[in-house]
């Protein structure tokens, strides 16, 4: 049963302050394509720190500054209604009420459950590529903030990463349901990618999980989607005269 409560679809985004316009571009896509109202809020760490929501020291393993924000979305919810979490280095392409209509209250949270062993060793910047069981799940929650009261300040500020990233703060794995759909959350690495275009498949959510094209490294203008993504920057950029 679904909470018809809910007037606007909360969504959540992780916000790192190297990937601003990566979030920026983001938050327009979603307006662009959204047939219901929304409620998008980016996770800045230095606004939940002062507010003492957050105050957890940097991990040597974290590649972003919302790698362990993105739990305190139940909290910020009042553990209350459902929300959508999802990282900054996305591109949405779809209605995104086409996401919030799979919730379902059987589950504390949906995700795509990606099968993803990182073959390479580093990604943007130079930050590490660490492998580990339910890889990316993490990146695009639905989250029945009701069924995730375990989320406290404190746990979130004291759990290690991996027991935060692998659910281990869920009784058991029958709590976590599937986003129905690889192409809610489409990593883009180079095998993925091509085996994607190769089924001719169009995702409705992409996500460059390695870096996306703000980052001058990873912008191959020979990419279809690169190419998509500066059109949606340049569209949301554009001036009227």
């Amino acid at each position: 049963m679904k909470d018809k409560a809910q007037k606007v679809i909360p969504i959540f985004i992780g916000y790192d302050s190297r990937e601003r316009v990566a979030a920026n571009v983001l938050i327009d896509s979603l307006y662009q394509k959204a047939t219901h109202p929304l409620s998008i809020t980016p996770l800045l760490k230095n606004q939940l720190v002062k507010q003492g929501f957050h105050n957890r020291e940097k991990d040597k393993n974290q590649s972003t500054e919302f790698s362990f924000t993105r739990f305190l979305v139940p909290y910020l919810m009042n553990f209350e209604g459902w929300a959508i979490f999802m990282d900054c280095d996305m591109l949405c392409r779809a209605d995104i009420k086409e996401l919030w209509d799979q919730r379902d209250d059987n589950y504390s949270l949906l995700c795509v459950k990606h099968d993803h062993i990182p073959k390479e060793s580093r990604k943007f910047l130079g930050e590490k590529q660490l492998p580990y069981p339910k890889k990316n799940w993490s990146s695009l929650m639905l989250m029945n903030c009701k069924k995730c009261k375990v989320l406290t300040i404190d746990y979130v500020n004291n759990a290690s990463g991996l027991d935060l990233h692998r659910f281990n703060w869920l009784e058991n794995e029958k709590e976590i349901g599937d986003i129905k759909g690889l192409g809610w959350n489409q990593l883009i690495t180079s095998e993925s990618l091509q085996n994607f275009k190769k089924k001719n498949l169009n995702p409705e959510l992409i996500h460059w999980t390695l870096g996306g094209p703000w980052f001058k490294d990873q912008r191959n203008l020979d990419d279809e989607f690169v190419i998509e993504w500066f059109n949606a920057r340049e569209e949301a950029m554009r001036l009227w005269d």
